[in-house]
């Protein structure tokens, strides 16, 4: 088993190491500007969509999760986060061009910079990992289906947050993070 923890843990070095600086603070500078963040993504892309959201409420965002009762509509002003490792997702591209009619941002979680969800979308965060589909240029893994992205796409998410908490000119302390932490549990 400790063999198996190894490789997972080299993997995700590798694929941790090769995502493009510019395009992470990009997309914080754009969680910045956001009046609201949506998040959307199918299957574990959506469940590491959730825990973004989670932390950027934890943070002081107005998020919301696409396909939550209490999620309203889209407008100029806020912005669509879109996690899809292909990229391809039809209800995703759905989302992302029905936001982009509406006047929001669109920024793509990705493998995937040319494809066609990124083709409507404002910004894209590639995350160099394997997805289900094992693209000839996608990195080999011991992984299943698309763990691999999965996995980076929550740690990635969770560093930029740390990172545009820091650089915030109103950072938000543990304590108040603290507060809004789930009490009903």
């Amino acid at each position: 088993m400790k063999s198996i923890i190894d490789t997972v843990a080299s993997e995700m070095t590798t694929v941790l190491t090769s995502v493009n600086e510019e395009e992470a603070l990009h997309f914080s500078q754009k969680l910045n500007a956001a009046k609201r963040i949506f998040v959307t993504g199918e299957g574990r892309s959506g469940l590491m969509g959730k825990a973004f959201a989670m932390r950027l409420m934890h943070g002081g965002y107005h998020v919301y999760v696409l396909g939550e009762t209490i999620t309203p509509s889209i407008e100029e002003g806020d912005l669509l986060v879109a996690i899809s490792g292909s990229g391809s997702t039809g209800a995703i591209y759905q989302f992302a061009s029905k936001a982009k009619e509406a006047g929001a941002q669109v920024l793509l979680v990705t493998t995937n910079k040319q494809s066609k969800i990124a083709d409507v979308s404002d910004g894209t965060l590639v995350i160099p990992a394997a997805t289900k589909y094992r693209r000839p240029e996608e990195p080999s893994t011991i992984q299943p289906l698309g763990n691999q992205f999965d996995q980076a796409v929550h740690l990635v998410l969770d560093a930029i947050i740390i990172g545009t908490l820091q650089a915030s000119k109103e950072q938000t302390s543990y304590e108040e993070m603290t507060k809004k932490h789930a009490n009903l549990e």
